[in-house]
């Protein structure tokens, strides 16, 4: 029996990739095209993106020349995931509730990341985000640059409304990249969580809304302790650019 299941899986795996048999079952185009994305999304996720296009194909139960029909390249397979796994998810309501101001900014920040998990915390995210940023590829530098500037930047500004209005050192100032690495430790322990719970499975990750209420409330408070030394150093600044040229080069 063992002998007969082994050719039977041979004969299987050789009909799968035999260029003389018709090409599986024939479905709608948009049908096949989806088909072969979530397929993609799961095959990176597992494989990272030096998986084959060969292997994913053998997956799908097609043929490669049939994969190639509908994403010409490898490349272009890869920038399709990366557009329904990032980009397509992506909702332009969460940098509108971060600027909205009739909430306090803890419960802003809470319910943000609250509903920003949905998205990004899922698993196939994760990894395959990770399996993007050890291979170096732009397409995950590029939505870092979309973090910074639709998220990062709109905290920062909140951060500085709601716990210290209109400050004089404050006014007119563009966001610093000190600010800017102070969001980052929020935001990077939030997605490090993602990383134990999906990657690392790991046990000692605790129910997420506490987890989520935990680090806004360190955030906010460390924020409280770094703000005056900012204030300070943006005070400086401004004085040295109010300086004549003359003044300067004493």
């Amino acid at each position: 029996m063992p002998a007969k299941r082994k050719s039977s899986s041979r004969s299987l795996t050789m009909h799968l990739v035999s260029p003389n048999r018709p090409e599986a079952q024939r479905l709608d185009p948009d049908i096949r095209r989806q088909q072969i994305l979530e397929a993609a999304i799961s095959y990176f996720a597992e494989a990272g993106f030096a998986g084959q296009t060969r292997e994913l194909s053998k997956r799908i139960g097609v043929t490669q020349s049939l994969l190639y029909r509908y994403y010409p390249s490898k490349q272009d397979l890869i920038e399709a995931v990366f557009d329904a796994v990032f980009l397509k998810p992506w909702d332009p309501k969460w940098t509108k509730a971060l600027r909205d101001r009739s909430k306090p900014l803890r419960e802003r920040l809470i319910v943000f990341y609250s509903d920003y998990a949905q998205t990004a915390y899922r698993p196939e995210w994760i990894r395959i985000y990770m399996h993007a940023g050890l291979a170096g590829m732009g397409l995950n530098r590029n939505y870092l640059q979309i973090v910074r500037r639709r998220l990062l930047h709109v905290m920062c500004r909140e951060l500085r409304a709601g716990l210290f209005g209109d400050h004089p050192a404050l006014r007119g100032s563009a966001v610093t990249g000190r600010e800017l690495e102070m969001i980052w430790n929020l935001h990077g322990s939030m997605f490090y969580w993602a990383v134990r719970k999906n990657i690392f499975s790991s046990a000692e990750t605790s129910d997420f809304d506490l987890r989520t209420a935990d680090a806004v409330d360190l955030f906010l408070a460390g924020a409280l302790a770094l703000y005056p030394k900012l204030f300070k150093a943006l005070q400086d600044q401004k004085s040295r650019r109010g300086q004549t040229p003359e003044v300067q080069s004493r």
